[in-house]
């Protein structure tokens, strides 16, 4: 199940990055959220995927009697996911504050501090 899922990490993180190339902002944003869904995915996978019991631990032991689920990765994806998706609201509200403001959401016609027939920086020397 784990080849099925680092292959399915892969293919997420394969879609954001095109995204995230892309001109449009919408598309960027959608690229952002996609790859923290990769990024969750890529560390509760690495916190491995089994079957195992709760963490709990009865009172009169001071370790766990057999194997249990490890509470850490979810805990940490808990807190991406809430903190990616504050992100994505944010970028999104800003995204919309831009496309009101300049009427386009194509990232190369946002240039407004740059003259338009001012002469583009040296790439490369």
């Amino acid at each position: 199940m784990e080849t099925g899922v680092t292959v399915l990490i892969g293919l997420f993180f394969m879609v954001a990055v095109y995204l995230m190339l892309s001109k449009q902002l919408v598309r960027i944003l959608l690229g952002i959220a996609i790859l923290g869904n990769a990024v969750n995915m890529l560390i509760f996978t690495n916190g491995r995927l089994t079957r195992e019991i709760p963490p709990l631990i009865p009172a009169h032991l001071y370790t766990p009697e057999t194997a249990t689920a490890n509470p850490l990765p979810q805990a940490l994806v808990l807190t991406a996911i809430v903190i990616s998706f504050s992100f994505f609201a944010f970028l999104l509200v800003l995204a919309f504050r831009a496309y009101q403001e300049l009427g386009t959401d194509e990232v190369n016609k946002m240039r407004v501090a740059e003259p338009e027939n001012d002469q583009t920086p040296p790439q490369g020397y």
